[in-house]
Order: C-alpha cells, then sequence, then structure tokens
C-alpha cells in the first residue's frame, strides 16, 4: 500500500516545474488559470524569479502548491497513474492543503486563494525580524521537551515541527531563540538557525489563527476521494467535518509529520511518494525507517519510473 505526500515551505526554488511546464499543456493551462486567478504572474515568479521575492511567504504558499497539484495532473492525466488509489494522502503544513485539493476536498482555486491568505496571515502576525525558527539536530523530542521546561521561567519557545529522527524545529521570538541557542550548545546539540522571517506553528502565530478561522469557516468542504492523514493529530481524519478545526488548529500546533509516517506504516503502507518540488519529505522518511520504498516525482523522468 502506498501513500502520497506533499511538501511544505522550504522546498520551493525558482525553475521549479519547467521541466514539466515546457512539456505539457495541462500545466501551461494551471498556470495561466493561476495567474487569473491570483491577479499576478505568479507562473513568472516561478519560472524566473527572483528568488527573494518566492521566498516571501506570501508567495512561497501558493507557489508550491501550484507545482504539486500540477505534477500530481500530469501524472493523473498524462500518464494515466491512478495515484487517487493512495491509502492516504499527507502534507507537511501548506502541503496539507495540497493534500486536501489533489484529493478533491478543496477547489484549485480555492486553495490557491486560501494559501495566499494564509501566507499573508503567518508573514505578518510578528513583526519582521522579531521571531524565528531554528532546527535542533541528532536529538529527540522528549529531550528538548524537557529543556524547554527546565527553562519555561527563562524563555517561551514551541515545538513547531517533529520532523523525523533527530530533526526538530523550534519557533519563539527572537531574543529568546538566542538563549535558546545557547542552553541547545550547553547540552551539546547542534542547532541551526532556520533562515525563516517568522515563527511558524506556535502561539505567536494567534493573528494568523483570527484570519484563518474566519476565511476558513467561508469554506465548504466537498467529499475527497482519500483519507487523510492531519498535521495536528498525527492521525487519519475521520471526520470532514474535523477538517476546518484541525486546519485551523495547525497554524499554532506542532507539525507532527515523523509521527504521521510511523503511523501510517503501522497502518499498513510500505510505499511513499511524494509530489512537489525537492525531496525533503523523502529525506525525513528516509530517516525515519529505512526499509519502505520511496518515490521522490518532481519532473518527465521520475514520472516515467513511478510504479504503483
Amino acid at each position: 500500500m502506498f501513500s502520497v505526500i506533499f511538501p511544505g515551505q522550504g522546498s520551493q526554488i525558482v525553475g521549479m516545474g519547467k521541466e514539466l511546464y515546457d512539456k505539457f499543456d495541462i500545466v501551461k493551462d494551471l498556470f495561466k488559470q493561476a495567474d487569473d486567478i491570483l491577479n499576478f504572474s505568479i507562473s513568472k515568479l516561478i519560472l524566473e524569479g527572483p528568488k527573494e521575492d518566492l521566498d516571501l511567504t506570501v508567495n512561497t504558499q501558493p507557489a508550491i502548491y501550484l507545482i504539486s497539484y500540477a505534477i500530481f495532473n500530469v501524472v493523473k492525466n498524462e500518464f494515466n497513474i491512478d495515484l487517487n488509489k493512495a491509502k492516504y494522502f499527507a502534507g507537511h503544513s501548506l502541503g496539507e492543503y495540497s493534500a486536501l485539493s489533489c484529493a478533491g476536498y478543496l477547489d484549485f482555486s480555492y486553495t490557491l486563494k486560501i494559501l495566499r491568505i494564509r501566507g499573508d496571515a503567518m508573514q505578518n502576525s510578528v513583526p519582521t525580524g522579531q521571531g524565528g525558527m531554528l532546527a535542533a539536530l541528532g536529538t529527540t523530542v522528549d529531550v528538548i521537551e524537557n529543556i524547554l521546561i527546565e527553562n519555561k521561567k527563562n524563555l517561551q519557545a514551541q515545538i513547531a515541527n517533529d520532523n523525523s529522527v533527530g530533526q526538530i524545529v523550534l519557533s519563539g521570538k527572537t531574543k529568546d531563540l538566542e538563549n535558546l541557542i545557547q542552553i541547545l550548545k550547553d547540552n551539546s546539540i547542534k542547532n541551526i538557525k532556520l533562515p525563516v522571517s517568522a515563527p511558524f506553528h506556535c502561539e505567536l502565530m494567534s493573528n494568523a489563527t483570527k484570519i484563518m478561522t474566519e476565511e476558513l469557516n467561508k469554506l465548504n468542504f466537498k467529499n475527497g476521494q482519500n483519507k487523510l492523514i492531519s498535521n495536528v493529530t498525527a492521525n487519519e481524519i475521520k471526520d470532514p467535518d474535523e477538517l476546518k478545526n484541525l486546519l485551523i488548529r495547525q497554524i499554532e500546533s506542532r507539525v507532527r509529520w515523523r509521527e504521521s509516517v510511523i503511523n501510517m506504516i503501522q497502518n499498513g503502507i510500505n510505499h511513499f511518494i511524494e509530489i512537489g518540488p525537492g525531496k525533503v519529505l523523502s529525506g525525513l522518511v528516509k530517516r525515519i525507517n529505512r526499509d519502505v520504498k520511496i518515490d521522490t516525482i518532481n519532473n518527465h523522468s521520475d514520472i516515467e519510473k513511478l510504479k504503483i
């Protein structure tokens, strides 16, 4: 059994999807539709840059979704490979919206618009320079949680992403992260400050939660084709009525990616197919379990080699 997984922010590069754009009219059509829906040329930004504009959260989120959705549709319509035979769809943060859309719960136009709003809301929830994220490497969630508890009087930080064995991302105010960097060093834990402009998936995103609550409550989800795994719970979403609540909670909640992958494997998944730019999730899955099969689908040759 296989699962289809979709990447989140950080996978973007200028020129992503260009090969498929040049080869397939369906991709050109989707790019044109996206330009019309968003009222600006996101296609030019994706294909030509500049990188600093593509890296703005307000642009990155719809851009990565557009590439993921385009690849999914090329696989489905040009190669007649039915990815909807997957037992589960799952995505990392914004990738959860890609999963929802490709599984048929959300329309293409709705998803583009909501991700543009989501990106803007998350970017502007905290003034630039006042918050950030860092990755703690080679340690466990339990160790990091104990460090946060022991130092809760001196700093406020939260685990934003439990990505894989030995890769935990934390969010917080800039001054708190500076203190945390020293504490991690004192505990011989390697850490890297991430090149992001806001502290995602923590309580500092409360303004974004308010905006997304209002926007998501306007949406009517359709009956999708596949079971979804939630970032918030790492479990299967049993009831479509849960979707809005979980997507709202996702803004400030930990992305439980490691647990999600483990739960999918425990429920019979032995093959993961990553649809979208980059290979970030494939790398994380490999670190979680080296025995499962992983396919990363970025280009024409990747699709030709895909067997399900």
